[in-house]
């Protein structure tokens, strides 16, 4: 049995498997079927095969349940990032990890800035450089950061 409250092999045939061993030993499962008339056996194992696409139902409710409690764990730990169009944003500089042997432990993590020029479902952003060309790929918000200008671009931009 499994965290679907049932084994596969009892969803897929209605019945649960019996092993060679429980045959020879005759085990107190299989005596009890074994004792029980043919007629008598035939009309319970029909009404076990009623009963499977409930218990597949219940099983299906389980997994559903099992995916829910997963998907709210995962979420607890996800800090969603939203953009608008147009908003100045870093990108990271992937393959994560990737390190340049050129510049060592200063190779920069953050590339940009580029513009939001599209905002798709689920996260996901087309960008374009600030000369507002559009690039090939899209990218996850989670790979984002908000663009804030630094001191220095402030107090060139007042002279």
């Amino acid at each position: 049995m499994n965290s679907i409250g049932t084994t596969p092999y009892e969803l897929v045939y209605g019945l649960d498997v019996v092993l060679p061993l429980e045959v020879t030993m005759r085990s107190n499962r299989l005596a009890k079927h074994l004792d029980i008339p043919i007629d008598k056996y035939s009309e319970a194992l029909s009404i076990e095969m009623q009963d499977l696409e409930g218990k597949r139902i219940v099983a299906f409710n389980h997994l559903v349940a099992q995916k829910k409690k997963v998907e709210r764990s995962y979420n607890k730990k996800v800090k969603s990032k939203l953009f608008s169009k147009g908003e100045l944003v870093w990108k990271t500089i992937l393959p994560v990890g990737f390190k340049s042997p050129e510049y060592g432990k200063w190779f920069p993590d953050w590339d940009g800035p580029f513009k939001i020029h599209m905002v798709l479902r689920g996260g996901a952003y087309h960008l374009a450089s600030l000369e507002d060309e559009p690039h090939r790929r899209i990218i996850n918000g989670k790979y984002l950061k908000k663009y804030y200008p630094t001191i220095w671009e402030c107090m060139s931009s007042y002279t």
